[in-house]
């Protein structure tokens, strides 16, 4: 009895391992245009690399920005960094090289909360919270 209780524990423990997957994260990546210009290259031919995935570019009167979202990754924006890119001048360069920044936006989204829960939980007692998150 005692090894059949054993066995059904280990089975379970290892479809509920089988069925967690990472989730799906975003990353958002900014370029200064006179670094792509520097190293002949396009926005436009930066998120081609990334065709693989769901991507959205922003250009205007700020930085250019690409939005990255990649579905059940594992991994962080150093790891997105060691991309390599290609120039189109037999040059391939990181990403991180290329790029002004790289940000976590699903791992900052995670930050936030926790700084409004910790902040409504400390000023809970005072008149209300002055943040409301939506569940």
């Amino acid at each position: 009895m005692r090894t059949l209780v054993l066995l059904f524990g280990f089975i379970f423990a290892i479809g509920w391992a089988a069925q967690a997957k990472p989730e799906t994260k975003t990353f958002l990546v900014l370029f200064k245009s006179k670094e792509l210009k520097a190293n002949k290259t396009t926005l436009k031919s930066v998120e081609a690399q990334f065709s693989s995935f769901s991507t959205r570019t922003y250009a205007g009167n700020s930085e250019l920005a690409l939005l990255i979202e990649i579905p059940s990754c594992d991994f962080d924006e150093c790891f997105l960094g060691q991309f390599l890119i290609d120039t189109g001048s037999r040059k391939n360069i990181q990403l991180q090289e290329l790029a002004f920044r790289l940000f976590d936006m699903t791992q900052n989204e995670r930050e936030l909360e926790l700084i409004v829960k910790a902040y409504d939980s400390k000023n809970h007692k005072k008149s209300g919270s002055l943040f409301k998150s939506n569940p």
